[in-house]
């Protein structure tokens, strides 16, 4: 009976050591966040979605669009306008902005005019979008892993997360989704008063063309 409790015990502890030899080491945070804003820094397009819980101090309430790293991008804004949500498609190619409001046709204004309200095209730009935010993260906590991803835990500086995200002045205590295959950011969950704002990103390097809207 003894030898069997021995044989039993030393099973176990050989099963539990295998266990957690198994699983995989988690990468040190700046190590991770470092890889990750290189690799940030050439991506040649992505789509992008912004989306807004609560009631967060932002005028971009939604979005949902393509970037290219040369700058143009098209898709969707929805913007708090005065108190009044209103949805624009857009269409940015060199310094010329192809827009349409709820009603009317498309209209033309210059980068320099959406840059007042949000330009799109500062998200790939490597000293100023994702990268820059990557880089400039302080105390960054890899947490585990979900869906192919490293959650990091992490704090972004005000004046980065505003170039993104305009309104935003404050350093934020948020969190980011890096793939663990390319490190590239699949998500960013920036927590603020009275609300949350959520970055999503997708379709990597896939070939996209920002074209004029039909007519123009």
């Amino acid at each position: 009976m003894l030898r069997k409790l021995v044989i039993v015990a030393v099973l176990a502890l050989a099963s539990a050591c295998s266990s957690a030899g198994g699983e995989a080491e988690l990468p040190a945070g700046p190590d991770l966040m470092k890889k990750a804003s290189e690799a940030m820094k050439v991506v040649k397009s992505a789509g992008f979605s912004i989306a807004t819980e609560g009631k967060p101090n932002v005028p971009v309430k939604k979005a949902d669009g393509r970037l290219t790293a040369a700058g143009d991008a098209d898709g969707t804004i929805t913007l708090d306008v005065l108190g009044t949500l209103q949805e624009v498609n857009f269409a940015l190619i060199g310094d010329t902005v192809h827009f349409k409001g709820p009603t009317g046709g498309f209209q033309k204004m210059t980068r320099a005019q959406l840059a007042q309200f949000y330009d799109p095209s500062v998200i790939l730009e490597p000293t100023k979008g994702i990268a820059q935010l990557l880089a400039q993260a302080t105390d960054p906590r890899v947490e585990g892993v979900e869906s192919g991803s490293y959650r990091v835990a992490t704090t972004f500086p005000g004046n980065v997360v505003g170039q993104i995200i305009p309104g935003v002045t404050q350093g934020v205590n948020g969190k980011v989704w890096l793939d663990q295959a390319t490190s590239r950011l699949t998500k960013a969950s920036l927590p603020l008063k009275d609300g949350t704002v959520t970055v999503s990103f997708s379709d990597y390097d896939a070939p996209v063309t920002i074209t004029p809207p039909a007519g123009k």
